[in-house]
């Protein structure tokens, strides 16, 4: 079983038991931490910031999910929604799309199917994420926040250096692109003192230490630098 996925949590909110317990069953095989609602009223009571996707069933009784995910988005909570419905029509997917859903996925469903579907769309998330111009931006649970300078791990703070967070942030808000080393020396230090390129691999190599996990989405490409992968979980 992975286990790169374990700090990424999911919420599926199904009024079937049967379906809860295949995607939970499935979805833990590949390494994520599950919660399960019954109904949307169940879901607004468990549902937390730390949820990073929504698998909601549209047809449930009381709220539907089309009803709480429009809730959601007007109360500006911006999860992730997989939509799970045994409806397939044009009119409904549209209806879907149109309140702020991410995916749409038919019943019954090919758990395969859905598993791509979940990491598809949590590969966007983060990457709009690390893209946005907004002073926090997150990566599963890495936190930075630009305006306080600190970065959160799984709620826990890293100390990092002012180099050390300067180079994560210019590699994690510039993912489409690697960078060599004269180019990190001059973006992330303050140009005080003489600084070797060999300089960049020891920073880069604490910076992975401090970061764990999310130190493997560094990678360095031989001959031109280094960049943050967006692709590695």
């Amino acid at each position: 079983m992975e286990t790169k996925n374990k700090s990424t949590s999911i919420l599926i909110v199904d009024d079937e038991i049967d379906i809860r317990e295949i995607l939970q069953f499935n979805l833990e095989n590949e390494g994520y931490q599950i919660d399960l609602a019954d109904s949307a009223e169940d879901a607004l009571r468990k549902l937390r910031p730390d949820h990073q996707l929504i698998l909601l069933d549209v047809m449930m009784g009381g709220i539907s999910g089309f009803k709480f995910a429009d809730q959601l988005r007007k109360s500006g909570n911006d999860t992730p929604i997989i939509f799970l419905t045994a409806r397939d029509t044009e009119n409904d997917m549209l209806t879907g799309f149109s309140i702020g859903g991410d995916d749409y996925v038919s019943k019954p469903f090919s758990i395969k199917e859905v598993i791509a579907r979940v990491k598809s769309v949590l590969k966007r998330s983060e990457q709009k994420q690390l893209s946005t111009p907004e002073e926090t931006f997150t990566f599963g649970s890495l936190r930075i926040d630009l305006k306080l300078k600190t970065v959160n791990i799984d709620g826990h703070l890293v100390d990092l250096t002012k180099t050390e967070f300067n180079i994560l942030v210019l590699l994690a808000k510039n993912t489409e692109k690697t960078f060599t080393r004269s180019e990190i020396l001059s973006r992330a230090w303050d140009g005080d003192g003489v600084v070797l390129d060999r300089t960049v691999d020891v920073h880069i190599a604490r910076l992975r230490k401090k970061i764990g996990r999310y130190g493997e989405n560094i990678v360095n490409r031989t001959g031109y630098g280094y960049n943050f992968n967006v692709n590695i979980q």
